[in-house]
C-alpha cells in the first residue's frame, strides 16, 4: 500500500511538472508576441479597445487559414462556410467614434513627462486671470496635450483658458496654398474654442515680440506651448522666454509626438535602427488615449477681438503663383474625413503597394499631420483598431507614422545644421566633397527643374505632380531629389533647390520630414555608405531604370508628365 502511494506522489509530481513547464513556455511565447506588437497593440488595455476580445478568426479555434487566402478544412474533412462579409460602414463613423473615445477617456490623466518646465517659475502666478496656450505647431482643439495640460492648470486654479495664434504680416516665400490651409484650419480651431468657452486670438507680429506683452495686458498666470524642433520655432521659443515675466512659468508640452522628442532620446540618432527600440519601449507609456478638451467652467473678464476670417488672407503679402488644390480640405474634420477613408479604402494595401507612385495606398495625411490639424498619436490609434486582412499595413503605417516621423524631429532637434550638408555624417561629406567637381550628364538650373524642363520624363512627371497637387509620392521623392543631385553643379546646390522646391509647393513643406527626406537622398543622412560612383561617392544611387523595375514608370508619365514634353 505504501508502495503504491509512494508511486502514486512520484506520478503526480511528474504531471505538475509538466503543466508548470506548459505555463511557462506559453507565459514566454506570449510575453515575446507582445513586445513583437508593442508599436501596433500596446494600447489598447489602457484604451478599451479590441484587446480582451477574441477575434473571429483567432488561432484557437477550428478551421482557420493557416496563411492568407489559405482554407483549412473544419471537422471531418468539410471546409467551413465563408463568413458573411461585414457592411460597410456609413461615411462619418469615425468622427463619432472618436467622440466617443474622448468622453471615454475623460479619466485619462496628464503625463507630466510630456511637459518641461522653460522657466524657474513653475506655479500659475497668484492672482492672473487666465492661463493660455500659444498655438504653433499643433493648430486644433481636441487630440492636443498642450491644451489638454492648460486647461488642467486653468482647471486647478479656477480661471479662464486662452488660446493664441501669432501670423506674422510679412512672411518670405509664403504661398496661398500653404496660408490657405493654415487660415481656414484656424478658423475651424476658433469656433471650437467658442464653443467651449475659450478664448481664441489671433494676434499679428511675431510672437517673441508680442506675447509677453500681451500676458501682461490680459493679466494671465502661466503660458503653455507645443513644441517644433525647426529653428524658426526655437528661435521664438527663446525669445518669448526671455521676455515673459519671472513670476510666470512658461512650460513646452510636445504635442506632435507619441513619444516626446526628449524623452524617446537624449541625443542624435543614427537611424531608425538605433531609435526603434526606445521608441517601441515607451509606447506602452505615451500611446494612451486623449481626454476630451471639455467646456471650460471659468469665464474671461472680457471678450477676445472677433476676427474677420474673410478679411485675413486678403491682408498677408502671399504669392499667388502657387495656389490652392482641391483634393485637400484644411481643418481637423477633414484631417479625420482623411483618416476614415485611409482605413476604410487604402489600409488593406499599405504594405503591399504603398512604394508603387500609380497605387492608391498611401494615407495621404501629411498635410493635416504637417499642420497639427490631425494628431499622428489619433490617427495611429484608429489605425490599430483595423480589421481583419490589414495584419502586415499596421505595423508598417505605425513605422512609417511613428518611428520615421519622429526620427526626423530627432535629427532636426539635435542636429542644428538640418538643412545644410555639414550637418551630414563624416562619411558622406567626404564622399560628396571628393566627387564635388566630378562632370555630370546634365546640368540644369533651378528654373529649368521648378518648371519641369529636363529630358526625364518620370522626374518631370513627379514635379508636375508637385506643382498641381501640392504632394508627391515618397518613393518618387527620393528619386526626385537624387536626380537634383545628379543634374546640379554641387551638393550643397542640390540641397538647397531641393528644399526650396519642397517648401515651396508641398502641402507638407517645412517639416522635419521634409528636410530630412531631401538629407537622406542627397547626404546619406540615416543611411550606410554604398558602392562608390561618380557624383554621388558612396551615398545611394537611384536610377531611371531601377524604377521601371518597382512600378510601371510610363502610367505615371502619362498621368503626370505635362504636354508636349
Amino acid at each position: 500500500m505504501l508502495h503504491c502511494r509512494f508511486t502514486f506522489r512520484l506520478v503526480l509530481r511528474g504531471i505538475l511538472k509538466c503543466v508548470f513547464y506548459i505555463q511557462r513556455t506559453r507565459t514566454r511565447h506570449t510575453a515575446s508576441t507582445l513586445s513583437h506588437w508593442t508599436l501596433h497593440r500596446a494600447h489598447l488595455s489602457m484604451s478599451g479597445g479590441e484587446a480582451s476580445k477574441t477575434p473571429k478568426n483567432s488561432q484557437g479555434g477550428k478551421g482557420v487559414a493557416k496563411h492568407k487566402g489559405e482554407e483549412m478544412e473544419g471537422p471531418g474533412g468539410k471546409r467551413p462556410k465563408q463568413a458573411p462579409q461585414k457592411q460597410q460602414r456609413e461615411e462619418g463613423w469615425l468622427e463619432g467614434e472618436v467622440a466617443a473615445a474622448r468622453r471615454e477617456a475623460r479619466g485619462v490623466k496628464f503625463n507630466k513627462r510630456r511637459a518641461r518646465f522653460l522657466s524657474e517659475a513653475q506655479k500659475v502666478k497668484q492672482g492672473a486671470e487666465g492661463v493660455l496656450y500659444w498655438m504653433s505647431r499643433d493648430q486644433r482643439v481636441q487630440d492636443n496635450w498642450a491644451l489638454i495640460y492648460a486647461q488642467s492648470l486653468a482647471l486647478e486654479a479656477e480661471v479662464s483658458l486662452h488660446v493664441c495664434f501669432f501670423l506674422e504680416q510679412q512672411l518670405p516665400d509664403a504661398t496661398v496654398r500653404e496660408y490657405s490651409f493654415i487660415v481656414k484650419g484656424l478658423e475651424e480651431a476658433a469656433k471650437e474654442c467658442d464653443a467651449l468657452g475659450l478664448q481664441f486670438h489671433l494676434l499679428p507680429g511675431s510672437a517673441g515680440e508680442a506675447l509677453p506683452r500681451f500676458v501682461e495686458d490680459w493679466g494671465l498666470g502661466a503660458v503653455v506651448t507645443d513644441f517644433s524642433p525647426l529653428r524658426v520655432s526655437l528661435q521664438q521659443v527663446e525669445e518669448v522666454q526671455k521676455g515673459l515675466p519671472s513670476d510666470v512659468p512658461f512650460m513646452q508640452v510636445d504635442a506632435h509626438n507619441v513619444v516626446p522628442c526628449w524623452v524617446a532620446s537624449d541625443k542624435q540618432e543614427y537611424s531608425a535602427r538605433t531609435i526603434r527600440g526606445k521608441i517601441t519601449k515607451l509606447l506602452p507609456e505615451f500611446l494612451t488615449q486623449f481626454p476630451l478638451v471639455d467646456k471650460h467652467p471659468h469665464c474671461a473678464s472680457k471678450p477676445a477681438e472677433v476676427v474677420d476670417w474673410s478679411q485675413v488672407l486678403s491682408g498677408l503679402k502671399l504669392d499667388h503663383s502657387v495656389g490652392e488644390v482641391d483634393w485637400a480640405q484644411p481643418g481637423a474634420s477633414a484631417g479625420i474625413a482623411m483618416l476614415e477613408s485611409f482605413i476604410d479604402e487604402r489600409l488593406k494595401d499599405y504594405a503591399p503597394l504603398r512604394n508603387n507612385p500609380n497605387s492608391e495606398a498611401l494615407s495621404q495625411l501629411s498635410p493635416w499631420v504637417h499642420f497639427g490639424h490631425l494628431s499622428a498619436q489619433r490617427a495611429v490609434l484608429q489605425v490599430q483598431r483595423g480589421r481583419s486582412g490589414r495584419a502586415e499595413s499596421i505595423p508598417a503605417f505605425v513605422e512609417e507614422a511613428v518611428v520615421r516621423r519622429e526620427l526626423a524631429d530627432n535629427f532636426c532637434y539635435y542636429n542644428k545644421k538640418y538643412d545644410q550638408v555639414e550637418g551630414a555624417s563624416d562619411w558622406a561629406r567626404k564622399t560628396l566633397q571628393d566627387h564635388a567637381k566630378d562632370p555630370g550628364p546634365y546640368t540644369y538650373t533651378r528654373e529649368q527643374l521648378e518648371k519641369a524642363q529636363t529630358h526625364d520624363k518620370l522626374w518631370n512627371a513627379a514635379q508636375y505632380q508637385m506643382i498641381v497637387e501640392g504632394k508627391m509620392h515618397g518613393f518618387l521623392r527620393m528619386y526626385w531629389a537624387k536626380k537634383i543631385l545628379e543634374w546640379t553643379s554641387s551638393p550643397e546646390e542640390a540641397l538647397s533647390i531641393a528644399i526650396y522646391l519642397n517648401d515651396r509647393y508641398e502641402l507638407d513643406g517645412r517639416d522635419p520630414n521634409g528636410y530630412v527626406g531631401c538629407m537622406w537622398s542627397i547626404c546619406g543622412v540615416h543611411d550606410q555608405g554604398w558602392q562608390e560612383r561618380a557624383i554621388f561617392g558612396k551615398v545611394r544611387y537611384m536610377n531611371y531604370a531601377g524604377c521601371t523595375r518597382k512600378f510601371n514608370v510610363q502610367e505615371f508619365e502619362r498621368r503626370y508628365c505635362p504636354k508636349g514634353l
